[in-house]
């Protein structure tokens, strides 16, 4: 028989490359001989350059840069053997970055970014994949194209402050020594959101309390966005801000409309093509995918779904593995998941479930292949 595993990350907990390796073994333990293809997931958050690297090879990068209060981190990124180039937004301004009681949303930027993408250009990539999960930042992107060389400027000329709050002072942008390479590449952005940039349910209303900012900081960065919107509609001739997707990372979605002419897909969709996981579903008996927490949300472009579309295309049926099986989850199923399963045998703390993960991800995927083995013997 032939099982296809891949799921997402356990966040906290283990890699996507790690939940997969857990989920063979289980299943090789009731069916030694079975061919397994593993195919570690994301959808565009933390971990999608690991999730590719370890699905489909090449090779990883680490980069000291800007994080998103001004401090330096360590960052990371991948080179793919064609010369495409996967950057994931939180390796350098991801909110894990900052300690939650120093979170604010007005000044975090996302210079680092725009590092990780100069790095890539550096190493000839030739098409750049951009995930915008997890960011720290509600900067509208200005963040990265300072990075590229772009100015913005205030009513004096001088360049303006980090941070998303500084652009209601924005006058002008200075485009004259923006990185020409930007415009020779493809860039893809993974995000599984479709907001606007402003408004209710754009960056800052809907992203931007998670990041530290107030209400009141939330209805003046929603106005700085605004006014960025219309500086660069002025600029370029054209407005982006109404475009789905480009309130996605605090409006880092709409500087890479704007300035990198960037297309928007789903996440899972792009790490599914370069995983190459349609082409080993093609004759397997069995999917297997997993996340940390399956609920309704998984619907709106989760790792489980992307990877249930896909197996129900080749006529692969599909389980799913969950740290904890949430509200609405039975939704799921409409989606093209056949079984859910979560990992806890029993009552546990968080800090239990994630350190017992890997045992509990091999223990249950043996009860699945022992159930399967029931069926079957039974047809």
């Amino acid at each position: 028989m032939k099982v296809v595993i891949a799921p997402d990350s356990f966040k906290e907990s283990l890699t996507a490359a790690e939940v997969a390796q857990a989920i063979s073994r289980g299943w090789l333990a009731v069916y030694p001989q079975a061919e397994i293809a593993l195919k570690p997931m994301a959808d565009g958050g933390e971990g999608t350059v690991d999730a590719v690297l370890a699905a489909a090879g090449g090779n990883r990068h680490e980069l000291q840069v800007q994080g998103p209060m001004g401090h330096p981190v360590k960052a990371h990124w991948g080179m793919l053997d064609d010369h495409t180039a996967v950057i994931e937004m939180a390796a350098a301004s991801g909110l894990h970055w900052v300690a939650r009681e120093e979170r604010d949303a007005t000044i975090t930027s996302s210079f680092g970014t725009g590092q990780l993408i100069r790095a890539a250009l550096d190493a000839g990539a030739e098409r750049i994949i951009l995930g915008l999960g997890g960011s720290a930042t509600n900067d509208c992107g200005a963040g990265l194209m300072q990075a590229l060389g772009v100015r913005f400027l205030d009513e004096d000329d001088h360049e303006l402050a980090p941070g998303g709050a500084a652009l209601i002072n924005l006058k002008q942008i200075d485009l004259s020594n923006l990185d020409p390479r930007v415009l020779e590449v493809q860039f893809d952005i993974a995000a599984d959101v479709d907001n606007p940039l402003v408004g209710p349910r754009g960056a800052s209303a809907v992203f931007g309390p998670q990041k530290g900012a107030s209400p009141e900081q939330v209805q003046s960065l929603d106005a700085a966005l605004q006014r960025m919107s219309r500086v660069v509609a002025s600029t370029l001739g054209e407005d982006f801000s109404e475009i789905p997707g480009v309130g996605a990372a605090g409006g880092l979605g709409f500087a890479a409309k704007a300035f990198l002419k960037a297309r928007f897909r789903p996440g899972v969709e792009l790490v599914a093509e370069l995983s190459g996981l349609a082409a080993a579903l093609q004759g397997a008996d069995l999917a297997i995918t997993g996340e940390g927490r399956l609920d309704a949300q998984t619907l709106h472009g989760k790792t489980p779904i992307g990877v249930a579309r896909l197996a129900k295309a080749a006529g692969v049926p599909v389980i799913v593995l969950a740290g904890s099986l949430g509200e609405g989850y039975q939704r799921t199923y409409a989606g093209g998941i056949d079984a859910a399963f979560s990992l806890t045998s029993g009552p546990m703390s968080l800090e239990q479930a994630c350190a017992g993960a890997d045992a509990e991800l091999q223990a249950r995927a043996t009860d699945i292949a022992r159930l399967w083995q029931v069926a079957q013997t039974a047809r």
